[in-house]
């Protein structure tokens, strides 16, 4: 009976001490890990969500400084308003005249408007290079950095161009004013000559930086700055009863239709004679 139950035990340690065949087998990898395709697939997945949010904080930037210029051109349609109030004509351009000054000068609209819109008796040689004069979307070509004179925001309208020539001073019909031969300068353009406030721009987008808000070919513009690129193909204009509106380019330069061309004129017509 011992003798069996000796027997007994070793077949126990025997049973015991044995590798099981199914632990003899050789350990199998978790079948979890990346292909190679679906990190390419990840990684193209990723790339393209961080293009689109790119995308859209550039779009949403884009809209931040398209609204904080046009609160600038209202802030100087304002002052417009201002200086109509207390003088009843719009301020002269008489940018031709020599020599030539910059835009603190009263014969500038810019300087006009700053003294006697927003009561700034003295102002800066430079201020239209900050606060409501400057435009955040602006930006220059190298070319136009080194010309050595103050670059503009906002420009006044002045219909000097017909397409790449200049007009007869008499044939002008913004608001730089009445030409006089004799003085070779410009007289005042009374309030009452704008006859259609609401629909006449009086200040905007100066893509050539000298003060002036012209209906002239995109392609001249283009040689300046960001023209397209400024305000996503528009551009920001105050009109002469300070509301602001944002027409496209192709509006404003080259439709040729009467509502385009009539914006520009005090008496509300289209002179497409003149165009």
């Amino acid at each position: 009976m011992k003798m069996r139950l000796e027997i007994l035990d070793q077949r126990s340690l025997w049973t015991r001490a044995k590798p099981s065949r199914q632990s003899a087998l050789p350990i199998q990898p978790a079948d979890n890990a990346f292909s190679l395709i679906e990190l390419v697939v990840v990684i193209a997945i990723i790339a393209f969500l961080g293009a689109l949010l790119l995308l859209s904080l550039s779009r949403a930037k884009a809209t931040a400084q398209s609204a904080a210029c046009k609160s600038n051109l209202r802030q100087l349609g304002i002052g417009l308003q201002t200086f109509l109030s207390a003088n009843h004509f719009y301020p002269v351009n008489n940018i031709n005249k020599k020599p030539a000054s910059g835009p603190d000068s009263d014969r500038f609209w810019t300087g006009k408007l700053v003294r006697e819109g927003f009561g700034i008796s003295q102002p800066t040689t430079n201020f239209n290079q900050t606060g409501v004069w400057r435009c955040p979307s602006a930006r220059w070509a190298d070319s136009m950095l080194r010309g050595g004179f103050p670059l503009s925001s906002y420009g006044y309208n002045d219909d000097k161009f017909q397409g790449n020539a200049l007009r007869p001073s008499g044939d002008m019909f913004g608001l730089q004013g009445h030409y006089v031969p004799d003085a070779e300068s410009f007289g005042p353009i009374a309030e009452s000559e704008v006859v259609a406030p609401s629909d006449m721009m009086a200040i905007g987008d100066s893509f050539e930086g000298n003060w002036l808000f012209m209906r002239r070919p995109v392609e001249i513009f283009e040689e300046s700055g960001n023209i397209r690129s400024r305000h996503q193909r528009k551009a920001n204009v105050v009109f002469c009863d300070g509301h602001v509106e944002s027409p496209t380019l192709k509006f404003l330069f080259e439709d040729t239709s009467d509502t385009a061309l009539m914006r520009w004129n005090r008496d509300n017509q289209p002179h497409r004679e003149k165009w």
